[in-house]
């Protein structure tokens, strides 16, 4: 009786590289990465000799020299005797403070705005849609400007908070805002083995601790429903365990408060945040929050009305069918467009240096570079840093992605 027997594979030989089908399309990428490769290395070997030739050559040494320059707001402790890599640092930290800031206030604008452009109340629609095509539909930078302009003429100045007949007061006398920026309050530990940065780095500890320990709890009552078909009060659990040992801590290390005070012509002490901080974060927030307001809107109108309408028959409230039925489906539509918003919120914000906000670009990209007359370095960090913040923002967004996204069978 004759046997089946499977055909003897084929050996492998260099024309399968072209005549193969299944190589072929490996041959042309290789290649196609060698030309690139090539037609990169001309380049830089040509700037090269070009430089030489000009009687430069790239180095990055002028980063240790002193910038001889003030930067007028600063997280961390810098000097004109600093060195420019110090100034660099400043500014990539102020850089990050404003795309931190304004993605945070942007979801938040644009995801409340999305929603109400949806309301069945026709004056509250129609104004979500007035704020969002003017916002959409204006350069950012005319709205920074014009924020800013504002702020320094509708707001008071510090000397109208002098004397007993003064024009203006804090609020609640703990806040001033003026228009060269807002004073708050600043806390501090009074503690001495607290101080500084150790007090901060146990209330971060505590806050990861709270949030673990809030993710145990939720999935504790999530299979106890499983279970029993009914959901367990877990609220004041969450609450005592987020608040509770930050309360303890608080009080052991000694809480305290530095009130800004008026003293000769500004206020001192305080958190001080300068007025193109602020006109710069708010202008790019809600420049932003427009663009996320449509995908909002664009993600909820995804979901099938027939799930609000399955899940209204179960007996759920308006608020949490939008949160337990349409926005998880949702999210799946909103956020790919929205990795791209927080990544041009992030490059936007260099047209900080249009208002005076030194970030980046206004130091290493604008003080550093005419001080040095080192462009070609200057430029090159300049789109090192972007380029890894921006890498680093879409990746952090597509592991979430990922995360939400449909799991097949």
């Amino acid at each position: 009786m004759a046997t089946m027997s499977d055909a003897p594979s084929e050996s492998f030989r260099l024309s399968m590289l072209l005549n193969d089908k299944r190589y072929r399309a490996y041959t042309f990428q290789f290649i196609a990465l060698l030309l690139l490769i090539g037609f990169f290395s001309y380049l830089g070997v040509n700037l090269v000799r070009n430089l030489q030739a000009a009687g430069l050559n790239i180095s990055f040494g002028f980063l240790g020299d002193p910038a001889g320059y003030d930067i007028n707001q600063r997280l961390i402790e810098y000097s004109k005797d600093s060195t420019h890599w110090r100034a660099s640092v400043v500014g990539v930290l102020n850089t990050l403070l404003v795309a931190v800031v304004g993605c945070f206030f942007a979801t938040i604008i644009g995801v409340v705005v999305g929603v109400l452009r949806l309301s069945n109340n026709w004056i509250v629609s129609r104004l979500m849609s007035v704020y969002v095509e003017i916002f959409r539909n204006v350069p950012v930078l005319i709205w920074i400007l014009i924020i800013m302009a504002i702020f320094i003429a509708v707001l008071p100045q510090p000397r109208d908070f002098r004397g007993a007949n003064a024009e203006a007061s804090m609020f609640l006398d703990l806040f001033a805002f003026t228009g060269r920026g807002f004073y708050m309050p600043k806390p501090y530990f009074a503690a001495e083995w607290a101080a500084g940065a150790t007090g901060w780095l146990i209330v971060i500890a505590l806050l990861i601790l709270g949030f673990i320990g809030s993710r145990m709890i939720a999935g504790n009552a999530t299979k106890i429903q499983e279970a029993t078909g009914n959901r367990p009060t877990t609220w004041y659990w969450t609450l005592g365990i987020w608040f509770g040992p930050l309360i303890i801590a608080f009080f052991v290390m000694g809480l305290s408060w530095d009130v800004p005070a008026l003293k000769g012509f500004n206020f001192q002490g305080g958190i001080y945040a300068r007025n193109s901080f602020i006109a710069l974060t708010f202008a790019l927030s809600i420049y932003t929050a427009a663009f996320i307001a449509e995908n909002v809107r664009a993600g909820i109108l995804s979901v099938s009305k027939g799930q609000s309408e399955a899940a209204a028959s179960l007996g759920l409230r308006p608020n949490r069918i939008m949160n337990l039925v349409i926005l998880p489906q949702a999210l799946r539509v909103i956020i790919p467009p929205l990795i791209s918003h927080f990544l041009n919120l992030t490059k936007n914000s260099s047209l900080a240096i249009a208002v005076g906000y030194m970030d980046l670009t206004g130091t290493l990209g604008g003080i550093t570079l005419n001080q040095t007359g080192r462009a070609i370095e200057s430029v090159l960090l300049l789109m090192a840093f972007y380029l890894t913040i921006s890498l680093s923002i879409s990746a952090i967004m597509n592991v979430y992605n990922k995360s939400i996204s449909l799991k097949e069978r």
